[in-house]
């Protein structure tokens, strides 16, 4: 699985994080719907989802005169399937290691 460093670069901002959730639970926003629950301009905010949309995490349709911008889950999802495939082998790596100590302690053990 190839898997874009864009999508983790883009949702370690807390900013861009919450745009994710909130665009999760809602289905779609405009910028202006966006900045008005963060602490930062609409231009801040449309710069961000700038940033999601380039790693491919939302994309914006035209709705009459505004621009709404909506999640795409595919990188997510894939994003997710790789931290459990990396989750998967440190578990493994770390049973080893629990096995090991285990017998290493049983043998010092009188």
């Amino acid at each position: 699985m190839v898997l874009s460093s864009e999508v983790f670069s883009a949702l370690a901002d807390p900013t861009r994080r919450f745009v994710v959730e909130t665009l999760a639970a809602r289905g779609d926003a405009t910028a202006t719907e966006l900045a008005a629950e963060l602490p930062v301009t609409r231009q801040a905010v449309t710069k961000h989802l700038a940033a999601l949309g380039e790693a491919g995490l939302v994309d914006a349709h035209r709705s009459g005169r505004e621009t709404r911008y909506r999640l795409t889950p595919a990188p997510l999802g894939d994003a997710v399937s790789w931290l459990e495939e990396v989750s998967g082998k440190w578990d493994e790596r770390l049973a080893a290691l629990q096995r090991h100590l285990g017998e290493t302690s049983s043998e010092s053990t009188p």
